[in-house]
């Protein structure tokens, strides 16, 4: 990673951690939501929220390019070349949308195209920092490429925004073991 793309990293973390956001979606749902995540007991009413905010990170004003979008999540596991090149066409079409760049890094990262990923995941939290999906992203991008440390850190960013996330808990878990087991 360069210090750019570092600097932009802990500049993402500094931003959610004060609560400064821009995100893409300016849904007025967006900020109650990550509120009711971050202040309920309820890992329930958590869950519920959480998957609201993806509909509505999923959403778009223009329905073709949600129906696009839609085509390049169902292509992402049978054609990946076609899922690329929808993804492709949605980030130049409306390069606003945090969701087609964050879909384009996680099919990236499933073709192993991990610098690719990480860019487009940085473009994702560039335009909405609360993005847990592209957070958690960064730290699995990070685990596979040995970045310990780098993948603890995206992790414990996604804790920020959603305290609820057991699958974060447990990555975080497994990269101390890992730690552990390798000071010696």
């Amino acid at each position: 990673m360069t210090n750019n793309k570092a600097h932009l990293t802990i500049g993402i973390f500094c931003l959610i951690a004060t609560g400064a956001t821009s995100a893409d979606q300016s849904d007025s749902r967006l900020d109650a939501l990550f509120v009711t995540i971050q202040q309920t007991t309820s890992i329930n009413v958590a869950n519920d929220a959480e998957n609201k905010i993806w509909e509505i990170w999923l959403e778009n004003d223009n329905q073709q390019t949600e129906t696009r979008l839609a085509d390049g999540i169902e292509s992402m596991n049978t054609d990946p070349d076609k899922a690329l090149k929808v993804f492709d066409e949605l980030i130049s079409g409306t390069p606003d949308f945090a969701e087609a760049w964050n879909k384009r890094a996680t099919l990236h990262y499933l073709l192993g195209d991990y610098p690719a990923s990480l860019s487009d995941i940085e473009k994702t939290l560039a335009l909405e920092p609360r993005h847990f999906g592209a957070l958690s992203g960064l730290g699995l991008v990070y685990w596979v490429q040995g970045e310990y440390l780098k993948a603890k850190a995206a992790f414990e960013a996604v804790l920020l925004v959603h305290p609820h996330s057991t699958g974060v808990r447990r990555n975080i878990e497994r990269i101390n073991d890992h730690l552990r087991a390798n000071s010696a």
